[in-house]
Protein backbone atom coordinates (compact mmCIF):
# COMPACT_ATOMS: atom_id res chain seq x y z
CA UNK A 1 0.00 0.00 0.00
CA UNK A 2 1.30 3.56 -0.86
CA UNK A 3 1.87 5.82 1.96
CA UNK A 4 -0.96 8.25 3.37
CA UNK A 5 -0.41 11.52 1.61
CA UNK A 6 -1.31 14.22 3.68
CA UNK A 7 -1.47 17.56 1.66
CA UNK A 8 -2.89 20.56 2.39
CA UNK A 9 -6.15 21.39 0.73
CA UNK A 10 -9.75 22.92 1.63
CA UNK A 11 -11.43 19.52 0.36
CA UNK A 12 -11.86 16.36 2.27
CA UNK A 13 -9.00 13.51 2.01
CA UNK A 14 -9.90 9.78 3.46
CA UNK A 15 -7.69 6.96 3.64
CA UNK A 16 -8.21 3.41 3.52
CA UNK A 17 -11.81 4.43 1.96
CA UNK A 18 -13.75 1.35 0.98
CA UNK A 19 -14.98 1.44 -2.51
CA UNK A 20 -18.44 -0.50 -1.69
CA UNK A 21 -19.71 2.80 -0.21
CA UNK A 22 -19.16 4.30 -3.66
CA UNK A 23 -20.17 2.11 -6.43
CA UNK A 24 -23.41 1.14 -7.43
CA UNK A 25 -22.52 -2.73 -7.14
CA UNK A 26 -21.81 -2.17 -3.46
CA UNK A 27 -18.81 -4.50 -3.29
CA UNK A 28 -15.14 -3.87 -3.93
CA UNK A 29 -11.79 -3.20 -1.70
CA UNK A 30 -10.52 0.34 -0.16
CA UNK A 31 -8.46 2.88 -2.04
CA UNK A 32 -5.77 4.08 -0.46
CA UNK A 33 -6.45 7.69 -0.09
CA UNK A 34 -10.34 9.10 -1.83
CA UNK A 35 -9.99 12.90 -2.16
CA UNK A 36 -13.36 14.86 -2.75
CA UNK A 37 -11.78 18.58 -3.87
CA UNK A 38 -13.76 21.56 -2.20
CA UNK A 39 -13.74 23.19 -5.97
CA UNK A 40 -11.47 23.45 -9.29
CA UNK A 41 -9.11 25.47 -7.21
CA UNK A 42 -8.55 23.46 -4.81
CA UNK A 43 -8.62 20.35 -7.43
CA UNK A 44 -5.56 21.83 -8.91
CA UNK A 45 -4.03 22.71 -5.46
CA UNK A 46 -3.92 18.85 -5.02
CA UNK A 47 -2.95 17.71 -8.24
CA UNK A 48 0.28 20.41 -8.18
CA UNK A 49 0.96 18.64 -5.08
CA UNK A 50 0.91 14.93 -5.99
CA UNK A 51 4.00 13.25 -6.57
CA UNK A 52 4.57 12.42 -10.69
CA UNK A 53 4.25 9.00 -9.88
CA UNK A 54 1.15 8.47 -7.74
CA UNK A 55 -1.62 6.75 -9.59
CA UNK A 56 -5.16 8.80 -9.83
CA UNK A 57 -8.36 7.36 -10.47
CA UNK A 58 -11.12 9.82 -10.95
CA UNK A 59 -14.37 8.88 -9.84
CA UNK A 60 -17.90 10.20 -10.02
CA UNK A 61 -21.17 7.99 -8.53
CA UNK A 62 -19.59 4.82 -9.64
CA UNK A 63 -22.56 3.38 -11.40
CA UNK A 64 -20.54 1.73 -14.10
CA UNK A 65 -17.76 0.31 -12.16
CA UNK A 66 -16.77 -2.57 -10.81
CA UNK A 67 -13.57 -2.32 -7.93
CA UNK A 68 -11.72 -5.52 -7.09
CA UNK A 69 -11.77 -6.64 -3.40
CA UNK A 70 -7.71 -5.92 -3.39
CA UNK A 71 -8.75 -1.70 -3.60
CA UNK A 72 -6.97 0.96 -5.87
CA UNK A 73 -3.92 2.28 -5.13
CA UNK A 74 -3.19 5.99 -5.32
CA UNK A 75 -5.38 8.65 -5.18
CA UNK A 76 -9.64 8.23 -5.89
CA UNK A 77 -10.74 11.80 -7.15
CA UNK A 78 -14.49 12.31 -6.51
CA UNK A 79 -16.09 15.12 -8.84
CA UNK A 80 -19.46 14.46 -6.75
CA UNK A 81 -19.15 17.86 -4.64
CA UNK A 82 -16.84 20.41 -6.40
CA UNK A 83 -18.17 19.84 -10.36
CA UNK A 84 -21.91 20.21 -9.77
CA UNK A 85 -22.41 23.76 -11.53
CA UNK A 86 -25.42 23.79 -14.24
CA UNK A 87 -26.19 27.11 -15.99
CA UNK A 88 -27.70 27.97 -19.40
CA UNK A 89 -25.18 30.11 -21.15
CA UNK A 90 -27.52 31.33 -24.12
CA UNK A 91 -30.32 30.06 -26.14
CA UNK A 92 -29.24 26.67 -26.67
CA UNK A 93 -26.25 26.34 -24.91
CA UNK A 94 -25.57 24.83 -21.47
CA UNK A 95 -22.34 24.22 -18.98
CA UNK A 96 -22.15 21.93 -16.80
CA UNK A 97 -19.82 20.40 -14.33
CA UNK A 98 -18.30 16.74 -14.09
CA UNK A 99 -20.38 16.06 -11.27
CA UNK A 100 -23.64 16.97 -12.43
CA UNK A 101 -26.30 13.60 -12.27
CA UNK A 102 -27.68 13.26 -15.82
CA UNK A 103 -30.67 12.87 -14.46
CA UNK A 104 -30.67 15.69 -13.40
CA UNK A 105 -29.26 17.79 -16.32
CA UNK A 106 -32.02 15.95 -18.72
CA UNK A 107 -35.25 17.61 -15.97
CA UNK A 108 -33.71 21.12 -15.77
CA UNK A 109 -32.96 21.02 -20.07
CA UNK A 110 -36.38 20.22 -20.29
CA UNK A 111 -37.54 23.05 -17.39
CA UNK A 112 -35.31 25.10 -20.03
CA UNK A 113 -37.25 23.98 -23.09
CA UNK A 114 -33.76 22.55 -24.54
CA UNK A 115 -34.18 19.73 -26.59
CA UNK A 116 -33.47 16.93 -27.71
CA UNK A 117 -32.38 16.14 -23.77
CA UNK A 118 -34.51 13.33 -22.24
CA UNK A 119 -32.12 10.62 -22.89
CA UNK A 120 -30.05 11.82 -20.53
CA UNK A 121 -32.49 10.79 -17.84
CA UNK A 122 -31.69 7.41 -18.81
CA UNK A 123 -27.53 7.68 -18.20
CA UNK A 124 -27.70 6.48 -14.67
CA UNK A 125 -24.20 8.66 -13.74
CA UNK A 126 -22.69 11.72 -14.16
CA UNK A 127 -21.53 14.40 -16.87
CA UNK A 128 -18.26 13.14 -16.12
CA UNK A 129 -18.68 9.35 -16.55
CA UNK A 130 -21.07 10.32 -19.78
CA UNK A 131 -18.31 12.12 -21.71
CA UNK A 132 -15.87 9.46 -20.88
CA UNK A 133 -17.43 6.64 -22.30
CA UNK A 134 -19.87 8.42 -24.41
CA UNK A 135 -22.95 6.98 -22.92
CA UNK A 136 -26.09 6.94 -24.39
CA UNK A 137 -30.12 5.68 -23.91
CA UNK A 138 -33.15 5.84 -25.87
CA UNK A 139 -31.49 6.44 -29.36
CA UNK A 140 -29.49 9.73 -28.12
CA UNK A 141 -25.30 9.64 -27.36
CA UNK A 142 -23.52 12.07 -24.96
CA UNK A 143 -21.38 13.23 -27.65
CA UNK A 144 -23.75 14.36 -29.91
CA UNK A 145 -24.40 17.32 -27.88
CA UNK A 146 -21.30 18.21 -26.91
CA UNK A 147 -19.39 21.80 -28.20
CA UNK A 148 -16.45 22.04 -26.03
CA UNK A 149 -15.08 20.44 -23.21
CA UNK A 150 -13.08 21.21 -19.82
CA UNK A 151 -10.09 19.12 -18.76
CA UNK A 152 -7.77 19.02 -15.84
CA UNK A 153 -4.47 17.56 -16.13
CA UNK A 154 -1.91 16.28 -13.67
CA UNK A 155 0.01 19.14 -13.00
CA UNK A 156 -3.25 21.26 -12.16
CA UNK A 157 -3.75 23.08 -16.02
CA UNK A 158 -7.22 23.28 -17.11
CA UNK A 159 -7.93 23.13 -20.40
CA UNK A 160 -10.73 23.92 -22.88
CA UNK A 161 -10.91 21.36 -25.71
CA UNK A 162 -13.14 21.01 -29.16
CA UNK A 163 -14.74 17.47 -29.66
CA UNK A 164 -12.46 17.30 -32.53
CA UNK A 165 -9.56 16.72 -30.29
CA UNK A 166 -11.36 13.11 -29.30
CA UNK A 167 -12.14 9.94 -31.14
CA UNK A 168 -15.82 9.20 -30.44
CA UNK A 169 -17.18 6.19 -31.12
CA UNK A 170 -20.08 3.59 -29.14
CA UNK A 171 -19.13 3.65 -25.45
CA UNK A 172 -15.53 4.47 -26.07
CA UNK A 173 -13.72 7.96 -26.08
CA UNK A 174 -10.19 8.20 -26.59
CA UNK A 175 -8.35 12.15 -26.01
CA UNK A 176 -5.09 13.89 -24.86
CA UNK A 177 -3.63 11.46 -21.95
CA UNK A 178 -3.06 12.55 -18.24
CA UNK A 179 -6.33 14.89 -18.43
CA UNK A 180 -9.69 14.10 -16.78
CA UNK A 181 -13.40 16.07 -17.84
CA UNK A 182 -14.02 18.51 -14.99
CA UNK A 183 -17.12 19.80 -17.42
CA UNK A 184 -18.82 20.86 -20.94
CA UNK A 185 -20.74 22.91 -23.18
CA UNK A 186 -23.72 21.03 -24.85
CA UNK A 187 -25.48 22.53 -27.28
CA UNK A 188 -29.52 21.85 -27.96
CA UNK A 189 -31.63 22.32 -30.92
CA UNK A 190 -33.46 25.20 -31.67
CA UNK A 191 -36.35 23.22 -33.05
CA UNK A 192 -36.53 20.28 -30.98
CA UNK A 193 -38.79 20.92 -27.71
CA UNK A 194 -38.08 18.40 -24.87
CA UNK A 195 -41.31 17.05 -23.54
CA UNK A 196 -41.80 15.56 -19.57
CA UNK A 197 -44.28 13.25 -20.58
CA UNK A 198 -41.62 11.63 -22.79
CA UNK A 199 -38.85 11.59 -19.68
CA UNK A 200 -41.39 10.09 -17.15
CA UNK A 201 -42.32 7.46 -19.90
CA UNK A 202 -38.47 6.60 -20.72
CA UNK A 203 -38.13 6.68 -16.54
CA UNK A 204 -41.17 4.15 -16.29
CA UNK A 205 -40.31 1.71 -19.00
CA UNK A 206 -36.96 2.04 -17.29
CA UNK A 207 -38.70 0.51 -13.66
CA UNK A 208 -40.63 -1.87 -15.46
CA UNK A 209 -37.90 -3.43 -17.46
CA UNK A 210 -34.59 -3.10 -15.24
CA UNK A 211 -33.90 -4.30 -11.39
CA UNK A 212 -33.54 -1.36 -10.34
CA UNK A 213 -34.18 -1.69 -6.49
CA UNK A 214 -31.16 -4.06 -6.47
CA UNK A 215 -27.26 -3.26 -6.70
CA UNK A 216 -25.99 -3.22 -10.07
CA UNK A 217 -24.30 -1.15 -12.59
CA UNK A 218 -26.97 -1.23 -14.84
CA UNK A 219 -26.29 -2.66 -18.32
CA UNK A 220 -22.68 -4.82 -18.19
CA UNK A 221 -22.10 -5.45 -21.84
CA UNK A 222 -22.43 -3.50 -25.13
CA UNK A 223 -25.18 -3.96 -27.51
CA UNK A 224 -22.89 -6.18 -30.47
CA UNK A 225 -23.79 -5.09 -33.58
CA UNK A 226 -27.31 -5.44 -34.77
CA UNK A 227 -28.48 -7.48 -31.43
CA UNK A 228 -29.20 -7.09 -28.06
CA UNK A 229 -26.33 -8.74 -25.25
CA UNK A 230 -29.38 -9.36 -23.23
CA UNK A 231 -30.88 -11.17 -25.92
CA UNK A 232 -28.12 -13.46 -26.10
CA UNK A 233 -27.62 -14.20 -22.83
CA UNK A 234 -31.33 -14.95 -22.08
CA UNK A 235 -31.25 -17.42 -25.11
CA UNK A 236 -27.89 -18.63 -23.32
CA UNK A 237 -29.87 -19.93 -20.94
CA UNK A 238 -27.91 -17.74 -17.98
CA UNK A 239 -30.98 -15.29 -16.32
CA UNK A 240 -30.89 -16.21 -12.59
CA UNK A 241 -27.19 -18.18 -13.12
CA UNK A 242 -24.96 -17.19 -9.62
CA UNK A 243 -21.97 -17.35 -8.30
CA UNK A 244 -21.59 -16.21 -4.65
CA UNK A 245 -23.94 -13.75 -4.36
CA UNK A 246 -23.28 -12.73 -7.92
CA UNK A 247 -26.67 -13.09 -10.10
CA UNK A 248 -28.12 -12.63 -13.68
CA UNK A 249 -31.21 -11.01 -13.58
CA UNK A 250 -34.40 -12.84 -13.87
CA UNK A 251 -35.67 -9.07 -15.03
CA UNK A 252 -32.86 -7.83 -17.33
CA UNK A 253 -30.25 -10.65 -18.67
CA UNK A 254 -27.37 -7.50 -18.96
CA UNK A 255 -27.49 -6.47 -15.75
CA UNK A 256 -25.94 -8.67 -12.80
CA UNK A 257 -27.20 -7.53 -9.47
CA UNK A 258 -25.73 -8.10 -5.96
CA UNK A 259 -28.12 -10.76 -4.24
CA UNK A 260 -26.59 -11.54 -1.19
CA UNK A 261 -23.05 -9.67 -0.23
CA UNK A 262 -21.41 -10.51 -3.54
CA UNK A 263 -17.51 -9.29 -3.55
CA UNK A 264 -15.99 -8.16 -6.45
CA UNK A 265 -14.37 -11.26 -7.06
CA UNK A 266 -18.00 -13.02 -7.74
CA UNK A 267 -19.57 -10.25 -10.25
CA UNK A 268 -15.99 -10.56 -12.19
CA UNK A 269 -16.10 -14.18 -11.97
CA UNK A 270 -20.00 -14.29 -13.48
CA UNK A 271 -19.40 -11.40 -15.98
CA UNK A 272 -16.30 -14.12 -17.30
CA UNK A 273 -19.03 -16.96 -17.42
CA UNK A 274 -21.43 -14.73 -19.27
CA UNK A 275 -19.20 -14.00 -21.53
CA UNK A 276 -17.38 -17.52 -22.17
CA UNK A 277 -20.78 -19.07 -22.40
CA UNK A 278 -22.26 -16.63 -24.78
CA UNK A 279 -19.01 -16.53 -26.80
CA UNK A 280 -19.44 -20.86 -26.87
CA UNK A 281 -23.10 -20.93 -27.64
CA UNK A 282 -23.68 -17.86 -30.03
CA UNK A 283 -20.39 -17.11 -31.39
CA UNK A 284 -20.33 -14.02 -30.00
CA UNK A 285 -17.82 -12.08 -28.05
CA UNK A 286 -19.17 -9.29 -25.51
CA UNK A 287 -17.30 -6.42 -24.68
CA UNK A 288 -18.12 -5.58 -21.24
CA UNK A 289 -19.19 -1.81 -20.68
CA UNK A 290 -18.61 -1.74 -16.86
CA UNK A 291 -14.82 -0.81 -16.14
CA UNK A 292 -13.45 -3.16 -13.78
CA UNK A 293 -10.09 -1.41 -11.92
CA UNK A 294 -8.25 -2.17 -8.91
CA UNK A 295 -5.68 -5.12 -7.45
CA UNK A 296 -7.30 -8.64 -6.70
CA UNK A 297 -7.47 -9.89 -2.88
CA UNK A 298 -4.12 -11.12 -1.90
Amino acid sequence: MMAALDIDVQGEIRHNEPMSRHTSWRAGGAADTFFVPASVADLAAYLRQLDVDTPIFWHGVGSNLLVRDGGIRGVVISASRALRQLERTDNYRVEAGAGVPCTQLARQCIRWKLGPSEFFAGIPGTVGGALAMNAGAHGGETWERVESVRTIDRSGETHERAPAEYTVGYRSVTGPANEWFIGASFRFEPDVIPSLETLNAMLERRKATQPLGLPSCGSVFRNPEGDFSARLIEAAGLKGHRIGGAEVSEKHANFIINRDKASAKDIEELIEHVRQTVLEKHGVRLVHEVRIVGEPRP
